[in-house]
């Protein structure tokens, strides 16, 4: 009788923002208007800077370069406007709900910097929540991605070793802190490019990254 192959991965990792739901584009465009709100214009460029980055990083990036921002009243703003976004429909990325269906075999847990409410909030509009048996959130940790701690924290509540876990991420911050952590890294790049110092594969989405990878 023929025997079935092992499987490559014991656990499957997913970063959420840019990796399965198409969020960052609606944060680029709401932190410009919210700056500009707020009297401080600037320009997509220097939201790039924060992609990928947990809350307090992003504010700690803003207050050097515009030390005259309310960071409170700036962020109240982001949100409303972010959220009056988020609300009309989080559209998911290519490839993101036939991939999480071709994975109900395995074990599935999300890594995200976004805080627990935000994540869940996330899930339930894209309709993702049911894929995933674990979500690791910025309030999980003591140092945010590019530590290895969210990615180390996910594997060890699986009940997983790191090397033998598959991440999904599209930002540098993200693939870094899951390759520091020893796990296989798949990134598809989203709003910015890569050269993917980062990745073991580097794929222009994700059921492509999937098979690059041998998961599918």
């Amino acid at each position: 009788m023929k025997t079935q192959a092992p499987l490559p991965f014991d656990a499957i990792l997913f970063d959420l923002d840019g990796t399965l739901i198409d969020t960052e584009s609606l944060a680029v465009a709401s932190g410009v208007e919210a700056f500009a709100t707020s009297g401080f214009p600037i320009d997509a460029k220097f939201m790039h800077q924060l992609i990928g980055k947990d809350h307090i990083a992003s504010a700690a990036i803003i207050q050097a370069q515009l030390p005259d921002v309310d960071l409170t009243d700036l962020d109240r703003t982001w949100r409303r406007l972010f959220n009056a976004r988020v609300d009309i429909g989080l559209p998911l990325k290519p490839g993101a709900e036939a991939l999480l269906e071709r994975l109900a075999h395995l074990p599935r847990g999300l890594v995200t910097s976004s805080r627990r409410d935000e994540a869940h909030r996330k899930l339930g509009i894209a309709g993702l929540a049911q894929y995933f048996d674990l979500v690791v959130s910025v309030d999980d940790v003591t140092a945010a991605k590019p530590s290895p701690e969210p990615y180390l924290l996910a594997a060890r509540l699986l009940g997983v070793a790191p090397e033998r876990c598959l991440v999904f991420e599209d930002s540098e911050v993200g693939a870094e802190a899951a390759h520091r952590a020893g796990c296989r890294v798949v990134q598809v790049p989203d709003v910015l490019p890569s050269d993917g110092k980062w990745a073991h594969h580097l794929a222009e989405d994700l059921l492509a990254g999937a098979k690059a990878a041998g998961l599918i």
